[in-house]
């Protein structure tokens, strides 16, 4: 490890690739580091300096990110309201927060500890899942591009994809239970989401779920171990998600910020709370009428803190073709993207370095292939 411990004192000449591999090679993540007692963050992790968080200027931004109460959503004068929330909210932030949603805390709370309990099980545990083989039902990662990207995000995470191929039992025991529990019941805010953001187009409530928007999900618990120097790295740097939708169930730690007209807003954690993005494959299919925000989370000295990612997506291998939605067409607005396979945009988007750039243009018409 001792490479690797070097930090931002290694000079000009180091060897990356080396670094990269001696990290990986410990199957330990971010976590690992703080075990074996480092006190500055290795070279691979620091970001660019023109890249780096900006000291904030000024008074703070009165801007917050929208929170829509699905209390009374049955009544159908209520749910005209939320669905007009949803509209304005996915139009212009493409992020909200939902109360009232129907998920026990004690189930949302068992989640996040369960998360905390396997990336804070002894490393030898951890390591028996850990792997570079993005297409695994199970697998225990630090950064999906990590030897892609410039540095390496200050994060592990557990991934969880929920198709006809996953076997529970290869979901770590140490979690199995909540995480079963826990999809089963964010499953249901899933499906009340897909409708209403299918009525805020204007179309059926069944719209969404009728294309499978929700037909396989990626369940991820992150982890974002304590930072020794926050200023010189990020937990995930700027990007958006390759989803139809992303739930989001976030602890108390905070970080989590989107990008709004030209602000960084936080996200703040509100107890019992589920945070809605929208992903690259609504914005498509919306022929970007609804916006797939840039997002980031900042490191920090204070954890580490703890989220549940549930991405959304239609079938991985299935040969149905997705592109702007016809009702959604006219001479006004003519379709911005071509049709695809929704595995053609996964593969495109982990080909690549996990940056703000938007993957979405490679898809547009007239756009070079």
């Amino acid at each position: 490890m001792a490479a690797i411990a070097a930090g931002a004192e290694a000079h000009p000449g180091y060897d990356r690739a080396k670094e990269l591999k001696e990290f990986d090679d410990t199957k330990g993540g971010v976590r690992g580091l703080l075990e074996s007692g480092v006190t500055k963050i290795p070279r691979i992790f620091i970001t660019p300096a023109e890249d780096r968080p900006k000291p904030s200027s000024g008074p703070p931004t009165a801007l917050q990110v929208p929170v829509i109460d699905l209390q009374a959503i049955d009544d159908a004068f209520r749910r005209k309201e939320i669905v007009k929330e949803v509209r304005e909210a996915s139009k212009t932030w493409g992020f909200f927060q939902v109360v009232n949603h129907g998920i026990p805390i004690g189930i949302l709370e068992d989640m996040l500890e369960g998360g905390r309990k396997f990336h804070e099980q002894d490393k030898e545990e951890r390591a028996k899942f850990y792997s570079r083989e993005l297409k695994k039902q199970v697998i225990y990662i630090t950064n999906a591009d990590f030897y892609k990207s410039r540095a390496a995000n200050w994060r592990d995470s557990l991934s969880c994809r929920f198709d006809d191929a996953l076997d529970i039992n290869d979901i770590p025991s140490v979690c199995r239970e909540v995480m079963l529990k826990y999809r089963e019941r964010v499953l249901d805010v899933a499906d009340v989401v897909g409708q209403l953001l299918s009525e805020a187009l204007g179309l059926s409530p069944s719209f969404l779920n009728n294309i499978n928007y929700n037909k396989v999900q990626r369940l991820l618990a992150h982890y974002y171990p304590p930072c020794p120097e926050p200023e010189l790295t990020f937990g995930i740097g700027k990007h958006t998600d390759p989803t139809f939708i992303t739930i989001l169930l976030q602890d108390n730690h905070g970080g989590l910020q989107v990008l709004h007209q030209n602000n960084w807003v936080d996200v703040p954690p509100m107890h019992g709370a589920l945070v809605v993005n929208i992903g690259g494959l609504l914005q498509l299919v919306t022929n970007d009428m609804f916006k797939s925000a840039e997002h980031r989370v900042l490191a920090s000295r204070e954890g580490p803190r703890v989220s549940m990612g549930l991405f959304c997506y239609p079938g991985l291998r299935e040969p149905k073709l997705y592109g702007p939605i016809k009702e959604l067409l006219s001479d006004e607005n003519p379709p911005k993207y071509r049709e695809l396979l929704v595995q053609d945009y996964i593969d495109y988007y982990i080909s690549k370095e996990i940056t703000g750039e938007c993957h979405l243009d490679h898809f547009k018409l007239g756009h070079e292939k």
